[in-house]
Order: structure tokens, then C-alpha cells, then sequence
């Protein structure tokens, strides 16, 4: 494994982060296109979000993957520290947006959990972001509670998603699967189990890509078998 890990001390426990990677830069998206999606067809660029016939479970083919956005926020657990995906250029990145209000969220964390530990060992990283969480000090005690132990950006506003243009933000629980060259390879807009999140990223690791891939390196993904299973997310306020 090319990251190495170290310890964060986090409010009331301890709490793992692999050390961040320098990135190549990216083209951060502009504008802001929020709530349900319109078009049929991709572009060129950066992400940009469409979902044919209202799916909730996108599984995107290498060719067809488009960069990520910066995606970053304060580090939840230390207002003056960032995070952001581009840290983790390299690995396979899972992107859970979540609330501690969310009580599919709740009943998500622990698998994410599993999942992260499961992963520990591999190019993996997961990290959060808290949406909609006022004061600080509740989502800190949601990831306490549950022995949350990977990264969080704390963004109550959704600012950090501005860059997913077209994407949903009112959809919590949601994820993104980031692939080893910064693409979004996957999107659930509803709370998703360990036995269909691991398959996807695994086919992920299985692509290969290592540290920090060129542009222009080969492409082996193959497209992922999603399931159209809608477990119940938030959708809206609370």
C-alpha cells in the first residue's frame, strides 16, 4: 500500500487519516445546477451529473468517466484543516454524504465503517461530508457515537458540492465512487449495503492505475453491475 497512515487526535477519540498526496491540478467546475437533472447526454470536462429515467444506481464505464470537481472542506474534527479528494489521488475514494439528522445515514455508517477497515490495507479512502448539521458538535458526536473512524469534511451548506453540476444535493444518504485518476465511476442516490458498495469498489482496485495516474493511462474498467434496488434515502430538508 503507497499511503501511509497516521493518527489524528479528533474531539473526545482518535481518529485514522492516511497522509494526503500532492495532486495534479483540477479544473474546478463553475455554476450551480442543484435538485433533479436535465439532458440526455454527457460533455466534455468536468462531472456532470445525469440520471436517464430518474435511476438512482450509475455505474459509469472507464471511457465514459469524467473528472471529479474539487471537492473539499474543513476537516470536521479541526476547523483549521482541509480535506479535500484531490488528497487522495491514487486511490479508489468513496464519498458518503450524510447528516446526523439522516436516519438511513445512521443506518449506513457502520458498513462504511466495516467497508473502511475491510480496506485499510488497500488504496481505499473513504471520507464524508456533513451536510446540514448545525451545531458543529452534533455530526462529531454522530461519528463518535458510532466509532467513525475515517475523515469528514464539515460543510453544512453543501458548498463542496458545488462543482457536481446537476448532481442532486438535497439527496442524503448519497455516494460517489472516485476511481485512481479522479473520476466518478459510480453514484447512489440512496443509502447503499456493504454487499453492493464492496463488488463495485473492488472492480475498482482491480483496474489498477497506482499513484497519481498520467493522462492517457490504459483504461480497464468495465462497467459494474448496480442494482435499481431504492432503499430509502432523505430527500430535502429535515
Amino acid at each position: 500500500m503507497s499511503g501511509t497512515e497516521e493518527a489524528d487526535r479528533g474531539v473526545g477519540g482518535t481518529r485514522s487519516r492516511r497522509r494526503r498526496r500532492p495532486l495534479a491540478a483540477l479544473v474546478v467546475a463553475t455554476g450551480l445546477l442543484v435538485g433533479a437533472c436535465t439532458g440526455t447526454d454527457q460533455v466534455e470536462g468536468d462531472f456532470q451529473f445525469i440520471a436517464p429515467g430518474g435511476q438512482t444506481r450509475l455505474h459509469y464505464e472507464a471511457a465514459e468517466r469524467q473528472p471529479v470537481p474539487d471537492i473539499s472542506g474543513e476537516d470536521l474534527f479541526d476547523e483549521d484543516s482541509r480535506i479535500s479528494v484531490a488528497d487522495y489521488a491514487g486511490d479508489v475514494v468513496v464519498v458518503n454524504i450524510w447528516g446526523s439528522w439522516c436516519t438511513p445515514c445512521r443506518e449506513e455508517a457502520p458498513e462504511l465503517q466495516r467497508m473502511s477497515e475491510a480496506t485499510a490495507d488497500e488504496d481505499v479512502q473513504f471520507l464524508g461530508i456533513s451536510v446540514r448539521d448545525n451545531p458543529r458538535s452534533a455530526p462529531i458526536d454522530f461519528m463518535e457515537n458510532l466509532g467513525l473512524t475515517y475523515p469528514s469534511i464539515y460543510d453544512p451548506s453543501g458548498r463542496s458540492l458545488l462543482g457536481l453540476r446537476g448532481y442532486p444535493r438535497n439527496a442524503v444518504p448519497s455516494t460517489l465512487l472516485i476511481d485512481r485518476e479522479q473520476r466518478v465511476a459510480a453514484v447512489f442516490l440512496a443509502q447503499v449495503h456493504e454487499e453492493e458498495l464492496m463488488p463495485a469498489v473492488e472492480d475498482l482496485l482491480a483496474e489498477g492505475g497506482g499513484d497519481a495516474a498520467a493522462p492517457g493511462a490504459d483504461d480497464r474498467g468495465e462497467e459494474t453491475d448496480g442494482t435499481s434496488a431504492g432503499d430509502g434515502g432523505e430527500v430535502g430538508g429535515r
